[in-house]
């Protein structure tokens, strides 16, 4: 039989475990916003992180908060496409977008959510590499190919990997399992696509 996808493994995990994962990702996407943020002077991290902290609190201790508030604070700083002419308008969108499906997992408690987080991680670094380095190259499945055998790619691929796999090692989810994933996501200190 065939080894299952990453997103197929994914799916088979627990809620709890695909939420860690989620918030684990997030944690990743960020530095992109606070790097946007701060090369065009607009846009409030500090909503973003509170976000990812309450859903932190949430996973470690259960502690519940208003998940529709975060979400309205989330929309008013998520920036619009069409008034950036810079690469990385993208990416903070896709963070923004990505912290909204994790918030929207926990408030209404479906996986699906979680699912987009880790799709979204990996379209963010598609999307980067096909409007920057790939932009010049005109055939689509050309770039489709020089976008999947990028190392940006691969090691966003095996970043996943390497949580899905560590997360699988441990049956439940702990306050001091998701203490340690929180810690390991702080510790790499650059985002998805290699921006610290």
């Amino acid at each position: 039989m065939a080894r299952k996808t990453l997103f197929q493994r994914i799916r088979h995990m627990d809620s709890a475990h695909q939420a860690v994962l989620a918030a684990y990702l997030c944690e990743r996407l960020l530095p992109n916003y606070e790097l946007f943020a701060k090369l065009t002077g607009t846009g409030e991290v500090r909503f973003l992180r509170g976000a990812l902290n309450a859903v932190w609190d949430k996973l470690g201790t259960k502690q519940n908060t208003d998940w529709e508030r975060w979400q309205e604070k989330l929309e008013s700083v998520t920036p619009d496409a069409a008034e950036f002419d810079v690469l990385g308008v993208y990416p903070a969108i896709a963070a923004c977008t990505a912290i909204s499906c994790l918030l929207q997992g926990i408030a209404d408690k479906e996986t699906a959510p979680f699912l987009d987080v880790a799709k979204i991680s990996q379209g963010s670094v598609a999307h980067y590499l096909e409007l920057g380095e790939f932009a010049d190259i005109e055939d689509a499945d050309d770039r489709a190919v020089a976008i999947e055998e990028h190392p940006l790619m691969a090691y966003e691929r095996e970043t996943q990997d390497a949580m899905v796999e560590f997360l699988g090692e441990n049956e439940l989810v702990t306050k001091e399992l998701v203490r340690e994933v929180r810690a390991i996501a702080r510790a790499e200190g650059h985002s998805n696509l290699g921006l610290s």
